[in-house]
């Protein structure tokens, strides 16, 4: 498949994904102060949301750029990852109203965990395409921190802990959602602005 109408596929979906989050936002009726901080909940809540879309689209660009061919398995495995995406407006929006509560939190993880699955599925696919198999294409995807991390006990220990730890407290779950968005934004693969597309 031709790998640039796939990455400019993607690009879209991820962009009409953002719009619709910062369409959240709502207008004020009002001059005062006390309109606006009213929406601060919100506000955290995106602001995770654009992180957590701005580490994703980065370390997806990355792999495709290595990447010599998309399959028909890569294009439709992609696809189940923007789907994942696209659920996150919905629960950064109910987290947005309702941050006290447990329910908004624990599909807040829910999507988080389901988009992380995706994610490794893809990445999984890709270094396993015939072309990238045994290569250096296949070790970089690999040596990435996402990819390690998905694939270490320490994925599914965190969800379990953040799902426990929501139960007592509900605003620790977007909070450690976001500490750990920051490190895998920050510890990205040490060539991976440096890298030329193929």
């Amino acid at each position: 498949m031709n790998k640039g109408r796939v990455e400019a596929y993607t690009d879209a979906v991820v962009a009409i994904i953002l719009t619709i989050m910062v369409l959240e936002f709502k207008t004020p009726e009002t001059a005062q102060w006390e309109e606006i901080t009213r929406q601060l909940p919100y506000f955290f809540a995106y602001i995770v949301s654009f992180v957590f879309i701005g580490v994703a689209w980065y370390n997806h660009h990355y792999m495709f750029t290595l990447a010599n061919r998309i399959t028909k398995k890569v294009y439709w495995v992609n696809n189940l990852w923007l789907f994942s995406m696209s659920l996150l407006p919905v629960a950064t929006g109910w987290i947005g109203k309702f941050p006290q509560y447990t329910s908004p939190e624990y599909f807040y993880l829910f999507i988080f965990t389901f988009w992380s699955i995706t994610y490794r599925w893809l990445s999984d696919t890709i270094r396993k395409t015939s072309d990238h198999q045994n290569t250096m294409i296949s070790k970089k995807i690999e040596q990435m921190l996402p990819f390690r991390f998905l694939n270490s006990v320490f994925f599914p220990l965190s969800v379990i802990v953040i799902g426990v730890g929501i139960y007592f407290y509900p605003l620790l779950g977007i909070t450690v959602t976001f500490i750990e968005l920051v490190i895998l934004g920050l510890l990205t693969s040490p060539d991976s602005d440096k890298i030329k597309k193929i």
